[in-house]
C-alpha cells in the first residue's frame, strides 16, 4: 500500500468513531488526509490522530469532495440520508449501521470470512452487526471445515453496544446502587446496573427482537448459507465493551473438540483460550482492547447421540472487532 487515501470518519465523536480514528492510526492505514465529521454541535471539537489535533467539521452533503473512503458510524438515518452524496462524490462508503446490510446490492463483509465480496461493491459496503461479526469470526472456520447446519446462540452484550451513553449509564447506576440512591433508566428499558436485560432493539411479530433476527439474516448472507438454521436470545449485561456469546452448533459432519481447537488455532482473528484445568476461558475483561475474538469452553454436545454437535463460549471487543476494526479491515481490503 504505497498509495495514500483521503479518509472521512462520519460520527467521529461517538464511541465507535473514536475507535475508528485510533484503529486507523494503530494499523498505520495510509491516510493522506483525515476528515472528521459529526453533527453541528460537535463542530470545532478537536480529536487526536497520531501526532496531530484535527478539528471536527459539521457533516453536510458537500463533505465528501475528494474523499476516497468514508467510514460511517452515525446511525441508520444519517447513513441513508448521506449515502447518495458520498457515493456521487466518488467515495466508497463503509457503513456501520443496519441501513444497507440486507440490501442485495451491498456486500456485507467480515474480512476473515468473505473478503472476496468487497469486489462487487457499487459504492457502499456494509459492516455487520457487532454480535454477528464476533460470532462469524469464530464460527466460520468451523463451518468451512465441517458444514454448519444449525446454531443456537445466547449473547451477553456489553453496554458499549448502546454507545458512550450506554456505558456511562451503567457506571452511574453502579455508583447509585452502591450508595442506595434512586435509579432512573434513560438509555436502557430497565436498570442495567447489577442487572441483565433480555431485550436489545425492538420486538418483532415473531417475538424475537430485531437484534436477534440480525444475527439470523446477516449470518446467512455473510457465509452464503441461506439455509442455515439460527435461533438467538440477545441479552444486555452490565459490562463495558466486550460482547460474549454461548453457542451451540450442529454440523453436517462429525467434529470433535480437539479438531475444533486445531481449526480455530489456525484461523485468522481467533485466539483459543481453552484450558479449564487452569481456569482459562474467554472473558470480556480479557477480550476488551483485543483485536482477536477469544474462543473456549469447546466441548461435545452431550444432548446428542452423535458427534455432530459442539458447544463453545466466545468473547470479542464490541467497539473494535465488533465495529471499528472490522470497518478499517474492510478499508484495507479496498
Amino acid at each position: 500500500m504505497s498509495q495514500s487515501y483521503n479518509v472521512a470518519v462520519v460520527g467521529a465523536t461517538g464511541a465507535v468513531g473514536i475507535e475508528m480514528i485510533e484503529t486507523l492510526a494503530k494499523r498505520n492505514f495510509p491516510v493522506k488526509n483525515l476528515r472528521l465529521l459529526a453533527s453541528a454541535r460537535s463542530a470545532g471539537k478537536k480529536l487526536a490522530f497520531k501526532d496531530e489535533e484535527i478539528a471536527v467539521e459539521e457533516l453536510t452533503h458537500d463533505s465528501f469532495k475528494g474523499v476516497d473512503i468514508a467510514l460511517f458510524s452515525a446511525g441508520g438515518d444519517i447513513s441513508k440520508e448521506y449515502a447518495p452524496s458520498c457515493v456521487k462524490a466518488g467515495a466508497v462508503m463503509i457503513d456501520n449501521s443496519s441501513a444497507f446490510r440486507m440490501d442485495d446490492k451491498v456486500p456485507l463483509v467480515v474480512p476473515e470470512a468473505n473478503p472476496e465480496d468487497v469486489k462487487w461493491h457499487q459504492g457502499i459496503i456494509a459492516n455487520p452487526n457487532c454480535s454477528t461479526i464476533i460470532m462469524i469470526v469464530a464460527v466460520y472456520p468451523l463451518h468451512k471445515a465441517k458444514g454448519l447446519k444449525r446454531l443456537v446462540a445466547a449473547t451477553y452484550q456489553a453496554t458499549s453496544g448502546a454507545g458512550a451513553k450506554g456505558m456511562e449509564e451503567m457506571l452511574v447506576q453502579s455508583r447509585q446502587l452502591l450508595d442506595n440512591e434512586p435509579i432512573h433508566p434513560r438509555v436502557f428499558a430497565h436498570r442495567i446496573g447489577f442487572n441483565l436485560i433480555p431485550h436489545i432493539d425492538v420486538f418483532l411479530d415473531n417475538m424475537y427482537t430485531k437484534e436477534e433476527m440480525k444475527m439470523v439474516n446477516e449470518g446467512r448472507k455473510i457465509m452464503h448459507h441461506p439455509n442455515l438454521k439460527v435461533s438467538c436470545t440477545c441479552v444486555r449485561v452490565p459490562i463495558m465493551r466486550a460482547h460474549s456469546e454461548a453457542l451451540n452448533m450442529e454440523f453436517d459432519q462429525e467434529i470433535t473438540p480437539e479438531e475444533a481447537r486445531a481449526i480455530l488455532s489456525l484461523a485468522p482473528g481467533v485466539t483459543v483460550v481453552d484450558d479449564p484445568a487452569n481456569k482459562r476461558y474467554p472473558m470480556p475483561a480479557d477480550a476488551s482492547g483485543m483485536y482477536d475474538v477469544l474462543a473456549g469452553r469447546i466441548r461435545q454436545d452431550v444432548s446428542r447421540d452423535d458427534k455432530r454437535g459442539l458447544d463453545m463460549f466466545i468473547s470479542g471487543d464490541q467497539l473494535l472487532k465488533g465495529a471499528a476494526l472490522n470497518a478499517v479491515q474492510i478499508a484495507e481490503l479496498l
